[in-house]
């Protein structure tokens, strides 16, 4: 099967699963994920905007929202849920430095504003 048709078959599969259980997390997690694979970027944050409801104090999905933000071009609401993350105990900072789903605000002069008042988090 290919990669495509192996993200296609996830998404149905989650999204089925969710018409009955709509709060699964594990399943919205995956499934935020098979969306934004597939380039369906909107989707995917309408999902991470589900998780963050059920899980107000998870740093990962606070951290997804700002990959979401960025992969639609919105620095500023991407910046905002990025800060959050941190401030929850986001620390995976070498990744953070080179994910390609934050390649857009890394370019944004706030960003480098942002990781500098954390620095002390990052060594």
């Amino acid at each position: 099967m290919k990669y495509q048709e192996t993200l296609d078959f996830e998404i149905t599969f989650f999204e089925n699963l969710l018409e009955k259980r709509p709060n699964f997390t594990e399943a919205l997690i995956a499934l935020g994920d098979a969306y934004t694979k597939k380039g369906r970027f909107q989707d995917g944050l309408r999902i991470d905007q589900q998780l963050a409801v059920l899980r107000p104090e998870d740093s990962l999905i606070q951290y997804n929202l700002a990959c979401d933000f960025s992969l639609l071009l919105d620095a500023d609401r991407s910046l905002q849920a990025l800060h959050r993350a941190i401030s929850l105990g986001y620390d995976d900072f070498s990744f953070m430095d080179k994910d390609p789903d934050l390649e857009f605000i890394r370019h944004d002069p706030r960003y480098k504003t942002l990781a500098s008042q954390f620095d002390k988090k990052r060594k």
